[in-house]
């Protein structure tokens, strides 16, 4: 910048020695001005080629900057003999620890008859596969960083989320309802209006609800919890009204609560949510190897009797609705509409 105004101002000063060339004692005077300025502008100009030969040099030694690493999944596991996968601590009954800090549930089950599909693949003789809790809030950072290779929850398939991560197979289909004690006279989205809802940060339904809210006006106020346990927490200490959420993880809270008889699950459904195992994008080896896996529990049956195992129990008893049944029968990865 120096070395551009001192050649803007040299510029100028030449253009009135120009206009003034009859003036004897003009021209001495510019003559005069040039002269003592020529040592700036050499400065300037010495400077700023230097500059450029030492970021040349530093190039010529360094070259360009290295590209953010790639991760090979796949080659990681192999040379690990490690597959971590990420799982929540109470999406029950898909993800969740038990009370012996062991990580269950029916998307678990799943990811560990994948763990044992890439353990033959790779022909390694073990595989560890370690648990990583993530919560809804860090899910999609903790598959983009590589901290875990699957995500095993309750995370819905989205467009939005489709920019970040990839998604499996749909390995579930669920809609949001809502959450309320049965004494609240809750029955609709609109019994809500003026009143304190809670919802669990990061999910579709806490996107969902500030869409509500904001496109009909209800006046709410939004308590964000950071899991589904303390969101239900807050229903049950009369903190929050009602707690929206997909249907089958709030049957699944009031199964685990001590008056399971004081909660009911209410209202029309508010969107279908097709949930699906989260994986780093582009990588279409892994993804192939993971999809096929699931498509061969989902053909053979052996999905029927992992979704028995968690959702046909004296506690939770959810049939399996009929867009299950077409995503096991047609595996696809269709996102949630919109």
């Amino acid at each position: 910048m120096t070395t551009l105004r001192l050649a803007a101002a040299r510029a100028s000063s030449c253009a009135r020695c120009s206009e003034q060339s009859g003036n004897r004692d003009w021209r001495r005077n510019c003559f005069d001005v040039r002269m003592r300025r020529a040592p700036l502008i050499a400065a300037a100009f010495a400077l700023a080629v230097g500059l450029v030969l030492r970021a040349a040099f530093a190039f010529a030694q360094e070259g360009p900057a290295a590209p953010a690493e790639r991760i090979d999944t796949l080659k990681r596991i192999g040379d690990t003999a490690t597959l971590t996968v990420g799982v929540r601590e109470s999406s029950v009954p898909f993800s969740f620890v038990d009370a012996q800090n062991q990580p269950q549930g029916y998307s678990v089950d799943l990811c560990l008859r994948i763990a044992d599909a890439i353990k033959k693949e790779l022909k390694l003789s073990r595989l560890d596969v370690r648990f990583l809790p993530v919560t809804s809030a860090n899910r999609i950072e903790m598959v983009k960083r590589g901290k875990i290779d699957l995500e095993c929850g309750s995370t819905t398939n989205t467009r939005e989320r489709q920019k970040d991560v990839a998604f499996t197979y749909t390995t579930f289909v669920t809609g949001i309802k809502m959450l309320a004690r049965r004494k609240s006279n809750i029955d609709d989205i609109d019994d809500l209006r003026g009143k304190t809802v809670v919802v669990t940060k990061g999910t579709a339904s806490e996107k969902m609800l500030k869409q509500l809210n904001e496109d009909r006006m209800m006046n709410l106020d939004i308590l964000e919890t950071n899991d589904h346990r303390e969101a239900f927490a807050a229903v049950e200490n009369g903190r929050a009204v009602a707690f929206p959420m997909d249907d089958v993880l709030l049957y699944g809270l009031i199964s685990k609560a001590r008056k399971p008889g004081e909660f009911a699950v209410v209202g029309k459904y508010l969107s279908v949510e097709p949930y699906a195992i989260m994986l780093r994008r582009n990588e279409p080896a892994f993804e192939r190897l993971v999809d096929r896996a699931l498509n061969e529990m989902f053909q053979s049956g052996e999905v029927a009797r992992i979704y028995a195992r968690w959702f046909a129990t004296p506690d939770l008893t959810v049939p399996m609705n009929a867009y299950l049944k077409e995503a096991f029968a047609v595996p696809n990865t269709y996102p949630a509409w919109p």
